[in-house]
């Protein structure tokens, strides 16, 4: 019962990286400050984690051996993952854009083939390409019709041009995030743990961030003080307190697949924790009964999703699962 309850309060904690982020682009922040002030505020509170941890040295020799590699993937997994989600900000509630964000699920079954594993055969190691689980997929369309159903109160309300474009935007989110996490996670093997692999991925990304910085200051100037406190909550909530306890709760269900499942359908919960508010801290529209059903169906299809899928052999062994926002 422990991780069960671990994992509702990660998904409580992840749930203020979309209440958060509306909350800035009401009040005139920009997305690109939402973006890179996060990041870059996770740098100290993990560097802190890890040194606890004593596990800085072999991150920093890793890095070094692999650093550009390092850059790539992660500008990947983090840079092309967060900064979209940001930006959709600006033209959808965060509850729907947690809602729609549970696409993730399918677009990471569509990258299996990216990936290879090796196998013992009776002639030596082979490498087999992943295939994409296509019962994984047909899993996951009841998701895809729950988002569709809560995009259909948006389009009455504002411009198609615009729905699309937010759409699009939580889209390259959901392929950038697995893959980006993916790939550093067969280049880091298990040489890192996740703590480690997350500040590593955090500082290779910075480069994109101050980037983006730069760019921020010269197109919309410098961010309110108010943003500011914003995106350093973001970080400490979603970026450290929220993965912290998520982390928890998997590794104290690692060998045991149902409950690793039980685990992982409480992050649905997230759409709940950021109507709830919205409702409450931004005055929110409730949504229509017709929203109300997808996002139930969104719910209903992550637990099943979650369920059913551990009782198939995964395609490849790492999965998005383990390294959240």
């Amino acid at each position: 019962m422990k991780p069960i309850f671990l994992g509702i309060c990660a998904a409580f904690f992840f749930a203020f990286t979309f209440i958060l982020n509306r909350t800035m682009e009401l009040s005139g922040g920009s997305w690109i400050w939402s973006a890179s002030l996060r990041y870059i505020f996770m740098v100290p509170f993990l560097l802190l984690i890890v040194i606890a941890r004593k596990n800085l040295q072999p991150l920093l020799t890793a890095m070094r051996k692999q650093i550009g590699m390092w850059m790539v993937w992660s500008f990947v997994g983090f840079g092309l993952f967060y900064a979209p989600l940001c930006f959709a900000a600006a033209y959808s509630p965060g509850w729907l854009i947690a809602g729609t964000w549970q696409i993730t699920i399918i677009s990471g079954s569509l990258l299996a083939p990216l990936f290879s594993r090796t196998i013992e055969t009776a002639t030596g190691l082979v490498k087999v390409r992943g295939k994409i689980p296509f019962m994984s997929v047909l899993m996951s369309l009841p998701i895809l019709v729950g988002i569709i159903l809560m995009q259909m109160e948006q389009a009455t309300d504002i411009p198609l041009q615009d729905l699309l474009v937010g759409i699009l935007a939580v889209l390259i989110a959901s392929f950038a995030y697995p893959l980006g996490n993916r790939k550093m996670m067969d280049i880091c093997g298990e040489r890192l743990d996740a703590y480690q692999r997350v500040l590593g991925m955090t500082l290779a990304s910075l480069p994109f961030w101050f980037f983006l910085s730069l760019y921020g200051i010269y197109t919309v100037g410098m961010p309110s003080q108010e943003q500011v406190v914003q995106s350093a909550l973001v970080a400490v909530f979603s970026g450290v307190i929220a993965t912290v306890l998520f982390f928890t709760a998997t590794d104290m269900v690692r060998g045991n697949m149902q409950k690793l499942a039980s685990v992982e359908a409480t992050q649905s919960m997230e759409v709940i924790f950021a109507l709830l508010g919205e409702l409450l801290f931004l005055s929110t529209a409730i949504p229509s009964p017709l929203s109300w059903g997808g996002i139930g169906i969104v719910i209903v299809g992550m637990i099943f999703h979650s369920y059913v899928s551990h009782k198939y052999v995964p395609s490849l062994p790492a999965t998005s699962s383990n390294m959240k926002m």
